[in-house]
Parts: structure tokens; C-alpha cells; sequence
């Protein structure tokens, strides 16, 4: 009874399932089981047994359920395939999961370099601005003035996320590498650099 206990409160929830299934949805694109198999559910766990075998077996199948019922994925028979992928919407959910787990690594030593985003995000878009203002907020940058933000630490791969998942063009959104921004003093103190 106590190591029962102890195991389900260290099972990972549901919702880190979905999670999961999302998140591989959104890398993989399409992915595909065979459809001769009798039991489709066992033929995806066991087609991708080393992602799925933390969870319950049962959990996995019902996470798939929820979310095909929920309009989020697609299942489609092409041949002697069933080909699984996000709708519209999955895709959509899939991109604010990654948009909210986004950060900034910090590396060992800094290269001395400061990155600077410079963005215009026109009056019809308020919301998108507030809500891009708010992750690079969320990300650490710091204001450096109106629509100008900086962060020292490289940020590249994060900023082209954001770009797509804003649907912001190279016209609304620049990133700058800079070596140096005159004095910068106050800087290196909010990010704590020497």
C-alpha cells in the first residue's frame, strides 16, 4: 500500500502527457502507425514505446482520445497507414506551450556582446504588442527604450520563435548584435555581468 502511495503521487499528470504528445506533434509534424494492427493504441505505444513508457498505458490512450475529441489532432487512413497530426488548433495550443516554457540560457562566461530587439507591432495589433512586450519582459530583457529592448545572452533561436509565433515580418522585428552600447554600466549591473 505505501509504495503505491509513493508511486502515484510521482506519476507525472495527465496534463504533462498531453503535454508531451503536443509538443512531439508539433516537431514530428505528421507521424504514422500501422493500420493492420488490431489494436491501434498498442501499436502507437509500442511504435514509440521509449517516449510513452513513463506513462501508464491507459493514460496515454486516453490523452490521445481527449484530444482528438477535443479537435486538437486528426487521425487519417492513407493506405495501410494512420497518419496523426495537429489541426489548426492543435498547432495553435502546441505553440503557446512552447511559447510559455521559452527562456534565455544563461552561458558560463559572457561573449561581451549585447543583443538588441527593435520592434513595431502597428495600433491594430495592441494586443499582440502587449503580449510581445510582455514575454521579452518574461525573458529578461530590459527596456532600453520605447520598443527597444536588450538582453547580453545569445537569444536568437528564441526571438525567431516568438517572430513566428506573433506572425511578426523582418519589417516589424530586428534583432542587432552589438559589441558595445556606450555606457553601459547600468546594464551590466541589472544583469549582474562583470
Amino acid at each position: 500500500m505505501g509504495v503505491r502511495k509513493y508511486k502515484y503521487y510521482f506519476k507525472k499528470p495527465k496534463s504533462e502527457i498531453t503535454k508531451d504528445i503536443l509538443y512531439w506533434l508539433l516537431i514530428a509534424g505528421a507521424v504514422y502507425v500501422a493500420a493492420s494492427s488490431p489494436s491501434f493504441t498498442r501499436s502507437l505505444i509500442n511504435g514509440y514505446n521509449k517516449r510513452w513508457k513513463k506513462y501508464p498505458k491507459r493514460k496515454v490512450y486516453d490523452a490521445f482520445y481527449n484530444l482528438r475529441r477535443q479537435g486538437l489532432i486528426e487521425f487519417r487512413k492513407q493506405g495501410k497507414q494512420i497518419y496523426i497530426n495537429l489541426t489548426y488548433e492543435g498547432k495553435k495550443k502546441a505553440g503557446y506551450r512552447q511559447i510559455n516554457e521559452l527562456e534565455i540560457k544563461k552561458p558560463k562566461r559572457w561573449d561581451r556582446k549585447w543583443r538588441i530587439v527593435i520592434f513595431d507591432i502597428s495600433e491594430l495589433k495592441k494586443m499582440h504588442r502587449d503580449a510581445f512586450r510582455g514575454k521579452l519582459k518574461e525573458l529578461g530583457f530590459s527596456l532600453l527604450q520605447k520598443s527597444v529592448w536588450v538582453h547580453p545572452f545569445d537569444c536568437a533561436a528564441e526571438i525567431e520563435l516568438l517572430q513566428d509565433f506573433f506572425g511578426l515580418k523582418e519589417e516589424n522585428l530586428r534583432l542587432i548584435i552589438a559589441e558595445s552600447l556606450g555606457n553601459d554600466i547600468k546594464l551590466r549591473k541589472y544583469f549582474k555581468l562583470t
